[in-house]
């Protein structure tokens, strides 16, 4: 678990690894920033500069270094940044920023998400109502669920108390170079610290503690440092 202080955007974020930075500095918590993405994308888009971004309709701005194959689906508000690739057939629903060489491969499904720089949802994954942190990855497979099934109010639960968001969707939220194995899924209100893994197969609730394993509810350890 993690205490309320510990899911701060200052304490899972690399702040200068997102376009959306001020986004972010705004409000304390990262499902705050959820409601208002939208509008965030059409602040900055004014300002990106023509020579980098290609623009297209009202609202979707493209970096020029951007691979996009020709099956992708997308409506806006929406920004594609440098060296980001989208691969076919994905699908993007909106209100959706993808960082600085983030990966969203085939048929992906986002909607309402940031994915901060270098993030991958490579293979077959749904990301709603979500954050991804810098160099986060998805396994094959892995989902959010952005919605309870009694369609009440999520709930983040912490150590030291609950809090109420007042929000009826809200996916994950990962913290930078978090790893979700292979058919994965992240229930309403997960957030999961800083560079934890998960395992494939698990069905995730509530918080996971920076630098830990999830290996099933009630099983986690803490992961060993490298040299």
């Amino acid at each position: 678990m993690m205490k309320q202080e510990e899911m701060k955007n200052t304490e899972l974020f690399d702040l200068t690894q997102t376009i959306g930075a001020r986004l972010f500095q705004m409000y304390p918590y990262p499902w705050e920033v959820l409601t208002h993405i939208g509008k965030c994308i059409t602040s900055i888009g004014k300002h990106l500069s023509e020579d980098e971004y290609k623009k297209l309709g009202e609202n979707i701005w493209i970096h020029k270094s951007a691979n996009l194959a020709r099956s992708v689906l997308m409506t806006g508000p929406a920004i594609i940044c440098a060296g980001a690739d989208i691969r076919h057939s994905a699908f993007l629903r909106g209100n959706t920023i993808i960082g600085e060489r983030a990966v969203v491969g085939n048929s992906c499904e986002l909607k309402n998400v940031i994915l901060f720089n270098r993030v991958q949802v490579p293979h077959y994954n749904y990301v709603g109502d979500s954050i991804l942190g810098y160099k986060s990855h998805m396994g094959a497979g892995a989902v959010t669920s952005n919605v309870k099934s009694d369609k009440t109010l999520v709930k983040i639960h912490a150590l030291d108390g609950d809090i109420e968001t007042g929000l009826k969707k809200i996916g994950a939220i990962l913290g930078d170079g978090v790893e979700v194995g292979c058919g994965c899924v992240l229930n309403p209100g997960t957030v999961i610290g800083k560079n934890s893994m998960i395992y494939p197969l698990s069905s995730v609730r509530g918080c996971v503690a920076p630098n830990s394993i999830y290996k099933k509810q009630g099983e986690v350890a803490e992961k060993e440092e490298r040299e």
